[in-house]
C-alpha cells in the first residue's frame, strides 16, 4: 500500500474541497491514486470541486491570438516558477513573440513550434536563454491553434487563462461579437466538449457508473439505477457541454441558442482552453 503523506492528504482536499478524513481515506482505499481517489469520493457523494477546476497555479502566462482576418488562431502558455518572473516585461515579451511567430508560420504542432526559428535561435534554444537569464525553470508545452471561417481569442486574469474558439461563419452581422461571447463562455466555464456528441464514452461510461453509485446509497430501487443515471447524466452534459450550458449572459438561453439568434446553422467547430495551474 502507499504511503499516504498529510501533504497528499491535504493536496486532495485543496483539488476537491472535501473534508480531511474523507480525503485520506480516499487515498487509503485507492493505494494513492489521485484520480481514482476523487472518483471515490464523488462515489461516496461527497461534495467534490470539478476535477477540471484550476488548481493551485503555477506561473507563467498565457495567450490568444488570431490573425487579423479572424481565420486562423493561436493559443499557448509558457509556464514559470514564480509570479515576479510571469509578470516581467521579458517574460511577457518573449510569449508574446512567440504567438506572433506562430501566427506567421502556422506550425501543426508543439514539435514544429519549438523548432521555429526566433531571431538566429530556435524557440527551444531561446527559452533556453530565458532559463539562463532568470534562473527558474520554464516549461513550454501547451500549444494549440485553430483554422476556421471565423477564430476567436480570450485573455482572462491578467493572462492567466486563455481561449480559443472557432466558429463555422463568417461575415454575418454581429459575429464578432458573438465569437467574443462564447470565448468567455469557455473561460468563464470551462466546458469538456462542444456538445454531447463529443463527450468519450469513457467519460459517458464513468458518469453513469458515479450515478447508479449515488443513487443505490440514497436507497433506490435497483430497477431504477439505470433510469437516474440516465438522468444525472443528462444534467452532466447541460453543465459541461458548451453548447448546452447556459448562456452567461442570459441563463434563460443556451450557448447554441445564443448562436443561432445570429444564423440558425450557426456552431462552433472547436475550442481549446489552457489556464495556469490546470
Amino acid at each position: 500500500m502507499a504511503n499516504i503523506t498529510a501533504a497528499d492528504v491535504a493536496k486532495l482536499r485543496k483539488q476537491t474541497g472535501a473534508g480531511m478524513m474523507d480525503c485520506k481515506k480516499a487515498l487509503q482505499e485507492n493505494d494513492g491514486d489521485f484520480e481514482k481517489a476523487i472518483e471515490y469520493l464523488r462515489k461516496k457523494g461527497a461534495k467534490v470541486a470539478a476535477k477540471r477546476a484550476d488548481k493551485e497555479a503555477a506561473e507563467g502566462y498565457v495567450i490568444a491570438k488570431t490573425t487579423d482576418d479572424k481565420t486562423y488562431g493561436v493559443l499557448l502558455m509558457v509556464n514559470c516558477e514564480t509570479d515576479f518572473v510571469g509578470k516581467s516585461e521579458a517574460f511577457v515579451n518573449f510569449v508574446q513573440s512567440l504567438a506572433d511567430l506562430a501566427l506567421a508560420n502556422r506550425p501543426s504542432n508543439i514539435e514544429e513550434m519549438k523548432a521555429l526559428k526566433l531571431g538566429d535561435v530556435t524557440v527551444a534554444d531561446a527559452l533556453d536563454e530565458m532559463v539562463g537569464k532568470t534562473g527558474e525553470k520554464m516549461e513550454f508545452d501547451s500549444f494549440a491553434s485553430i483554422e476556421a471561417p471565423g477564430v476567436y481569442g480570450y485573455n482572462h486574469l491578467g493572462n492567466k487563462i486563455g481561449t480559443l474558439v472557432g466558429l463555422n461563419k463568417s461575415g454575418i452581422e454581429g459575429i464578432d461579437e458573438k465569437g467574443h461571447d462564447i470565448a468567455m463562455q469557455i473561460a468563464a466555464m470551462n466546458p469538456i466538449a462542444v456538445d454531447k456528441k463529443d463527450v468519450s464514452q469513457e467519460t459517458i461510461d464513468k458518469e453513469i457508473e458515479i450515478g447508479k453509485e449515488l443513487a443505490r446509497q440514497e436507497g433506490k430501487p435497483e430497477n431504477l439505477l439505470e433510469k437516474i443515471a440516465q438522468g444525472r447524466l443528462a444534467k452532466f452534459f447541460k453543465e459541461n457541454t458548451l453548447l448546452n450550458q447556459e448562456f452567461i449572459k442570459d441563463s434563460k438561453i443556451t450557448v447554441g441558442q445564443y448562436l443561432k439568434q445570429t444564423d440558425k446553422d450557426l456552431t462552433v467547430t472547436k475550442f481549446y482552453r489552457f489556464a495556469l495551474g490546470a
